[in-house]
């Protein structure tokens, strides 16, 4: 065993008596070590439950003859540190949590890994970490919040939470109105309801072989949760009995499998940041261009919240991600002979599945649209990409042409957005907001729900090298790269210049001659940091740009 080398033979007599000290038997030590790896904690409402699960794990575990040895990772709430100095911190964590698990994996020799996440960052910070370290590994989230009810028996989730205060600033809702939202979007325990970030790597995970059917879908609350929970312990025995590695799981097949059936479900743009990052890991290169290929031969077939009014719960009722799968499978869009933590392949896990909600996801032959949820657009105000979740955006919004708001830094942007400078046909710029320029690439769910809270979805679109949350819905364009603080064209955008946006031909423009584009740049400064010392600074000199996944170099 991997871990021999901390509990066997004379040699390992010291490191026996630091196991004795924490309680472990002489019968523990001779069965295999299980590293659990919990991002519990008490200020993410995905997180507050991960205790139970990771007890779940760790009886499985032992059920199956191994021993669990529990420590934590890290985890931000994204809607917590929304709107402030905190979203700086958000996607940066990502590379905290692979590099302290990492180290906690190397240094105490686990002969394998049970990952017990659950929300934005901390989902794809353990899936880099697996690949990196490649000792057997499976994940176990911690589930979907149910949705929300309001008082007239709507149902209603986190994206709606936002967009109040947007329609409060507007004059359409009362504080009265406010606080109905706030007391009944988030009414349970898990990652928020709709296929935001979290929903979408957890579903991802699934997908992509490392996670046992229902990770991504079977909410926090429901008991089939502690059940899921007990078989991945028992699972990750039979993965190191049989030395299946993340990276024999994790193929560029793969990945490509988990591109197809993120355009299929609708995912979170986020996706286009984590996915690349992972990959990296595995020394494969995601790009952005093969993105668009994907899409134009994936339909998208779920329009869960924001792009709809359905939740995870749905998803789950109707059979979940297999059942998305089953549907891609009818027409060869998936490489089925890719291997997964079951110790089989998909089309083997996908025997006898079946869609049991036609209207939820929708069959291959009748999707909401012929292409993918996500877009990447090019043109010379993104040179190297941008993306869109277009099937959140409305069919008023998927060509539009405006003159250019500028703003250097999101808190700008959300005044004038609140004091109703921002006016239908605009087009709302925000920059020096890139994972360099931030520090940190914020998440900008406070100016997107604002603009839409106030009805203006379906006239404004936004544009940022910064990012955005699942949870936004319009014309809410991200990652463009390289970005300005990198000396990207979006730097050199002045107010009023005209912008037009072309989702359907994956193009986005700035309408201005070439002669002073180069006379602007010539006068362009990079601004000064606006961190200067701590972790943030030095992330900023290390981060790449986001068409290339925000890794570290």
């Amino acid at each position: 065993m991997r871990s021999d080398v901390v509990k066997s033979g004379i040699p390992a007599a010291p490191n026996r008596s630091l196991l004795y000290a924490l309680g472990y038997t002489k019968e523990e030590l001779e069965r295999p070590l299980i590293g659990v790896v919990c991002s519990y904690n008490e200020i993410v409402p995905g997180h507050m439950n991960l205790d139970k699960i990771a007890d779940a794990v760790k009886a499985g575990i032992r059920a199956a003859g191994g021993t669990p040895v529990e420590f934590p990772a890290i985890a931000v709430c994204d809607g917590i540190a929304m709107g402030h100095v905190g979203m700086k911190y958000s996607l940066v964590t990502r590379d905290l949590i692979a590099d302290s698990t990492e180290a906690m994996a190397m240094a105490h020799q686990f002969d394998g890994l049970v990952m017990i996440p659950n929300c934005d960052k901390n989902v794809p910070g353990l899936l880099m970490a697996a690949a990196r370290v490649n000792i057997p590994t499976i994940f176990c989230s911690g589930g979907p919040m149910l949705a929300g009810t309001l008082n007239d028996g709507r149902r209603t989730c986190l994206s709606h939470m936002f967009e109040a205060v947007g329609a409060y600033y507007a004059g359409k809702l009362d504080e009265a109105g406010v606080e109905e939202y706030e007391e009944n979007a988030c009414p349970t325990c898990g990652s928020c309801s709709g296929m935001y970030t979290a929903n979408s790597m957890n579903c991802l995970t699934e997908a992509i072989g490392l996670a046992l059917r229902g990770n991504g879908t079977i909410p926090a609350v429901h008991s089939a949760r502690l059940r899921l929970a007990k078989h991945a312990g028992m699972q990750i025995m039979e993965l190191v009995k049989k030395d299946i590695r993340p990276r024999d799981i994790l193929t560029e097949a793969a990945f490509h499998n988990a591109e197809t059936i993120d355009m299929a479900l609708g995912c979170s743009t986020n996706t286009m940041l984590h996915l690349p990052a992972i990959a990296h890991e595995c020394g494969i290169e995601l790009s952005f261009d093969m993105a668009n290929e994907i899409s134009a031969k994936t339909p998208n077939l779920c329009h869960l919240a924001p792009a709809g009014n359905t939740y995870m719960e749905d998803l789950d009722r109707a059979g979940g991600v297999y059942a998305v799968m089953a549907e891609l499978t009818k027409a060869g869009l998936l490489d089925t002979s890719c291997l997964t933590c079951t110790g089989k392949t998909v089309a083997e896990n996908l025997a006898g599945v079946v869609n049991r909600d036609p209207e939820l996801i929708r069959p291959i032959d009748n999707p909401y649209s012929r292409t993918g949820g996500i877009a990447v657009l090019k043109g010379n105000l993104a040179p190297d990409g941008c993306v869109v979740k277009q099937s959140a955006v409305a069919a008023e919004m998927m060509v539009h042409e405006g003159p250019a708001r500028v703003f250097d830094c999101e808190d700008d942007a959300i005044r004038a957005i609140y004091d109703g400078k921002i006016v239908a046909g605009d087009v709302v710029v925000i920059r020096y907001e890139g994972p360099k320029g931030g520090p940190g690439m914020r998440e900008m769910l406070n100016p997107t729900s604002a603009i839409a809270g106030m009805g203006l979805d379906k006239d404004v679109a936004l544009i940022t090298d910064g990012r955005f949350s699942g949870a936004t819905r319009g014309a809410s364009i991200g990652h463009v790269s390289p970005e300005a603080a990198s000396g990207g064209p979006i730097g050199l955008v002045e107010e009023g210049d005209r912008i037009a946006i072309d989702i359907p031909n994956h193009t986005i423009t700035l309408k201005v001659d070439e002669a002073t584009l180069a006379a602007r740049k010539a006068k362009w400064v990079c601004p000064e940091p606006r961190i200067k010392t701590g972790y943030l600074a030095r992330y900023a000199k290390m981060v790449s740009s986001a068409d290339r996944g925000a890794v570290l170099e």
